[in-house]
């Protein structure tokens, strides 16, 4: 990080977001901004690591590395980043679709690893850059491209099972609250350990253009007295009714990161603890 000043233009590249009109990720992408200008953070010491969809071309729109990869495979793309260069931020973004359902897997061992990065879905409960077919958030019963009769699955809630995961830090964000959004981003890059920021997007042209506006009156910031560590009361905020969306930190539990893994069991294996600069895994390992 660096004292001198930062403002969102200094992570604003010459590419032109082309997400359609009124798309939640326009607001996510300035959240991205403002955290990275708050936080005083090194576009060269940051990268953004997405996957395939419409959220997906996030890393074009931000002045640091960036690397835009295979559908699904954001996640072993950034774990790889994060342990060959353990000094860099990394973010990794993407789709409710390319990161619950191709990717699943690898979003399920990211978290039980606890990898030392921040995961922000942009959820918008559809495939949008294929033109509305029904995805893993899509709620039961909607009308979809491929669910003609209505989406006959159960969709699933991202925090719900990043929590049961293990992640050690989840969030939920609604892309129309900028500043909430905004805050809840700035501690996710800072936590050590494996973030999850599920940040509700509306897709205005397969889901509707009034889904802000229908969102809005049912967002519930977390009550002031619920306990972080609880994972079970972090669970009760999870696959809400329609008439509530819950956000801020839902749950918060501190523990060794795989980094921090990996480097004591080198430690013991040696039999003496390692040189100052135990960051630098590759030296370590060498």
């Amino acid at each position: 990080m660096t004292t001198e000043p930062y403002s969102v233009q200094d992570y604003k590249t010459d590419l032109k977001p082309v997400w359609c009109p009124g798309c939640g990720d326009f607001a996510v992408l300035n959240s991205v901004y403002r955290a990275l200008a708050d936080l005083k953070i090194e576009p060269h010491e940051t990268v953004v690591v997405s996957g395939i969809g419409c959220s997906s071309r996030l890393p074009g729109y931000v002045d640091t590395y960036g690397f835009n990869s295979l559908h699904g495979r954001a996640l072993p793309i950034a774990t790889g980043t994060k342990l060959a260069a353990p000094n860099l931020h990394v973010i990794a973004v993407g789709g409710d679709g390319d990161g619950l359902a191709i990717g699943g897997n690898h979003f399920m061992h990211a978290a039980r690893r606890n990898v030392d990065l921040a995961y922000f879905i942009m959820d918008n409960e559809i495939y949008g850059l294929t033109k509305g077919q029904a995805g893993p958030t899509t709620p039961h019963g909607d009308k979809t491209k491929s669910t003609t009769y209505g989406n006959p699955d159960t969709g699933i809630d991202p925090c719900n099972l990043a929590i049961a995961l293990g992640a050690s830090w989840v969030a939920r964000a609604f892309s129309g609250d900028v500043k909430g959004t905004t805050e809840l981003m700035k501690t996710a890059i800072t936590h050590h350990g494996f973030a999850f920021l599920n940040i509700i997007s509306p897709c205005v042209t397969w889901r509707g253009d009034d889904q802000t506006k229908l969102l809005r009156p049912k967002v519930r910031p977390v009550p002031a007295d619920h306990d972080r560590t609880d994972r079970e009361a972090a669970m009760r905020f999870t696959n809400e009714s329609d008439d509530r969306l819950t956000v801020g930190i839902l749950f918060a539990s501190p523990r060794a990161s795989l980094l921090d893994e990996m480097i004591d069991m080198r430690e013991r294996a040696a039999g003496v603890a390692m040189p100052p600069g135990r960051e630098e895994i590759l030296r370590v390992f060498a």
